[in-house]
């Protein structure tokens, strides 16, 4: 089993920034490909970014590139997930996700899923 664990959501206004944070536990955690989706209200989850195991490679979903950025520290099993410019569209509860696969872009290829952390961005 694999558990992760969000952090960092909250409230911004239009143009702020936040960092998230995704820490991952078990003994197979390692072993896995980080990525974060985001359910906006009303809405269907959706993709966000997703990086390799190792963190050579990331993936972005194309309307936020240059915005987000995601990234892994190995040492401590946690992934981050830093939003700039941030719009009242990207309100959302965003989730963090594991996956065995070389890197994830997909719900169906989640194997492990946190709680959510709410980020709410004001007009």
């Amino acid at each position: 089993q694999v558990e992760l664990v969000e952090s960092g959501g909250g409230w911004v206004q239009a143009g702020g920034s936040l960092r998230l944070s995704c820490t991952a536990s078990g003994r197979t955690s390692s072993g896995y490909a980080m990525g974060w989706f985001r359910q906006p209200p009303g809405k269907e989850r959706e993709f966000v970014a997703a990086i390799t195991r190792g963190g050579s490679t990331t993936v972005y979903a194309d309307s936020l590139k240059g915005r987000f950025t995601i990234s892994k520290d190995n040492a401590k099993n946690t992934v981050y997930l830093q939003m700039n410019s941030l719009k009242p569209e990207d309100t959302a509860v965003y989730y963090c996700a594991a996956a065995g696969a070389i890197i994830v872009r997909t719900t169906a290829q989640v194997n492990y899923w946190g709680k959510g952390t709410l980020v709410t961005v004001s007009s």
